[in-house]
């Protein structure tokens, strides 16, 4: 079955600086972003696997049954990336309408995903980037990762069932881990302050798109299978300057 998409236009490693404080946000090819965080893309590809056989999630207020993720969180101040001990994810509800106001504990991500030095180039490249957006060179930089798999059990998945939103933090990162046999995931990134918006489909595996997360919403359109066990990998980052979003 034939399925129109429409690409987005990723800029160079040099340009995404630029990008995210000019529109708000900015798209990565794959190999860039293998250029971007300092490491083989091959190294990234044998992260892919570690989506597979997530728990469930066990916070959807809409009863379904379509999302599994892994969550861990980290800091990065004075170039040093350190774990912190596993804590609940928590938004507002002035962000999140829908699971916001609740202290959601998801499992974390596995010890052997988190020791790989791609793990901690892909978040030292994030933190570095921040920085130069923000023009703040010295900001400890929280940064909360999300492992979700949006799967089409239910006949229909929602990557983002709260719809357009913020998530309150300074900076989303969204990698394409994985599009598996299906139809739909379009992401469309609107200015939070005016009409303007795009929409594009994040397909190729490792590509990032990276917001600013003060300046634009976001969603991604419900999926649908083409086959069997269809299914989309995503890695959310979000990077927030100073202190963890909690209660």
């Amino acid at each position: 079955m034939h399925t129109q998409t429409h690409s987005p236009n990723p800029v160079t490693v040099a340009n995404l600086t630029d990008a995210v404080q000019q529109k708000g946000y900015g798209v990565l090819s794959a190999a860039s972003v293998a250029q971007w965080a300092g490491c083989d893309l091959r190294e990234l590809q044998a992260l892919s696997p570690d989506w597979d056989n997530m728990p469930p999630d066990n916070y959807l207020k809409d009863g379904g049954r379509y999302r599994r993720r892994r969550h861990s969180s980290f800091v990065f101040e004075n170039e040093a990336l350190a774990p912190v001990p596993h804590r609940a994810h928590w938004q507002s509800l002035d962000y999140n309408a829908l699971h916001g106001g609740m202290e959601r504990w998801f499992e974390p991500m596995h010890d052997t995903t988190v020791a790989t030095p791609a793990w901690a180039k892909l978040l030292t490249a994030l933190a570095h980037t921040a920085s130069q957006v923000r023009g703040t060179p010295h900001t400890k930089w929280c940064i909360e990762a999300h492992q979700f798999r949006i799967d089409t059990t239910d006949g229909i998945g929602r990557p983002t069932p709260e719809g357009a939103h913020r998530d309150g933090v300074d900076f989303v990162a969204v990698f394409m881990v994985n599009r598996t046999d299906i139809k739909g995931g379009e992401t469309r990134v609107f200015d939070a302050h005016g009409p303007q918006g795009e929409r594009f489909t994040l397909s190729e595996p490792w590509s990032l798109m990276l917001l600013d997360d003060t300046r634009v919403i976001h969603e991604s359109t419900p999926i649908q299978p083409l086959a069997e066990g269809g299914h989309r990998d995503t890695l959310v980052l979000t990077c927030r300057a100073g202190s963890f979003q909690d209660a």
